[in-house]
C-alpha cells in the first residue's frame, strides 16, 4: 500500500500543474503580506478600555429599553469585561496572529487545488489509458483506489500545511508578534463563561475547521471522477459547490428547518464555538453526524462502483 502512494505522489508532483498550484498559493501569501503591511495600522490602541467600557454602557441601555436584546449583547458584554479586568486589550495592532488569521481565507484555494488532484485521479487514469496497467498488477482494485484518496488528503494537509506555515512565518517576518503577550491570547465565550485559549492552537484549530467543506467537496470530486471518469465534470460541479453552496444553503435555510441536513449547513464547525448555529437546535454533534453520513456516501458509491465497473469498456 505504501508503494501504492508513494507512487501516486510522485505522479502528482512529476506534473508542472501541480508546482503551478503550490506557486500560485506562494505568490498569494507574499502578496497578501505586502498588501496587508500597506494599508493595516501597526500601533495599538491605547484608549482601549475607556472604549470597551463605553461600548457595555450602550449595550446595557439598549437591553434595558429592549430586555430581548439581552441573549444577543451578553457576550460581548462579558468578553469586554473580562478584557478589562484581566488586562488583555482587543486591539494590539496588526501582528503575525492578525495576518495569520486574515491568511485563513485562503484556504478555499487550497480546497480548490485538492478537488483539482482529486477530480483527475482516477478519471485521468481512464482517459489516458492507464487504468489497465494498474489493473494487471497482483492489487486488488480496492487497494487502488483507497491509496489514490489517501494521496488526495496528503495533498490537501500539504497545501494546508504551507498555508499555516508560510503565513505564520511571514506573518513574523512583515509584522511580529507585537510585543504583547495579550496578543497570544484568544478569548472564546461559551456558557456564559470566558476561556483563554492559546492563539496558535486556536488558529491551528481555524485553518482545519475552514478545510472542512474543501475536505468534503473534494471527497465528492473524488466519488464523481470514480463514477463518472470524467475530471471536468467532476471539477466544474465540486467548484460550483465549493464556492455557492454555503451561500444558497443560507438562504434556503432562512426559509426551511430541513436545510440543516444538507451537506453545507453542516461544514462551519466553528459555528458552535464562536458563532450561533445556522439554524436553531443544530448541534455540533449533530453537524459531526451529518459529515460522517455524507462521507460514508460518498466513499461507497466511490468504490462500490469502481469495484464493479468492466475495465476493459
Amino acid at each position: 500500500m505504501l508503494n501504492l502512494i508513494y507512487n501516486e505522489w510522485i505522479k502528482i508532483f512529476s506534473r508542472a500543474g501541480t508546482w503551478v498550484m503550490i506557486g500560485i498559493l506562494g505568490l498569494t501569501m507574499v502578496g497578501f503580506a505586502f498588501l496587508a503591511n500597506h494599508f493595516s495600522a501597526g500601533d495599538s490602541n491605547l484608549h482601549w478600555k475607556q472604549e470597551l467600557q463605553a461600548e457595555n454602557t450602550v449595550l446595557k441601555k439598549e437591553i434595558k429599553e429592549n430586555p430581548s436584546l439581552k441573549g444577543e449583547y451578553e457576550e460581548t458584554i462579558t468578553l469586554n469585561n473580562y478584557r478589562i479586568e484581566h488586562n488583555i486589550p482587543g486591539d494590539t495592532g496588526y501582528t503575525v496572529w492578525s495576518y495569520v488569521t486574515d491568511s485563513a481565507g485562503f484556504t478555499i484555494l487550497t480546497g480548490l487545488f485538492t478537488i483539482i488532484i482529486a477530480a483527475g485521479i482516477v478519471a485521468n487514469e481512464f482517459n489516458w489509458g492507464t487504468i489497465k496497467l494498474l489493473m494487471i498488477r497482483p492489487l486488488s482494485r480496492f487497494q487502488i483506489l483507497l491509496s489514490k484518496y489517501i494521496t488526495v488528503l496528503l495533498f490537501g494537509f500539504l497545501l494546508l500545511f504551507i498555508l499555516f506555515i508560510g503565513s505564520t512565518l511571514l506573518g513574523l517576518i512583515f509584522f511580529g508578534t507585537g510585543g504583547d503577550t495579550a496578543a497570544n491570547i484568544h478569548l472564546i465565550y461559551k456558557d456564559g463563561h470566558v476561556i483563554e485559549q492559546n492563539m496558535m492552537g486556536h488558529l491551528a484549530t481555524t485553518y482545519l475547521s475552514e478545510s472542512v467543506a474543501a475536505l468534503m467537496v473534494a471527497t465528492m470530486a473524488f466519488m464523481l471522477s470514480a463514477v463518472f471518469r470524467n475530471s471536468s465534470l467532476a471539477v466544474g460541479f465540486s467548484i460550483f459547490l465549493l464556492v455557492a453552496g454555503t451561500t444558497a444553503t443560507a438562504f434556503i435555510a432562512a426559509k426551511f428547518d430541513w436545510a440543516k441536513y444538507i451537506l453545507f449547513a453542516n461544514v462551519n464547525l466553528s459555528q458552535y464555538v464562536d458563532g450561533t448555529p445556522l439554524i436553531k437546535g443544530m448541534t455540533m454533534t449533530f453537524s459531526i453526524n451529518m459529515l460522517v453520513i455524507y462521507f460514508i456516501i460518498f466513499l461507497l458509491l466511490a468504490f462500490g462502483i469502481f469495484m464493479k465497473r468492466d475495465i476493459a469498456n
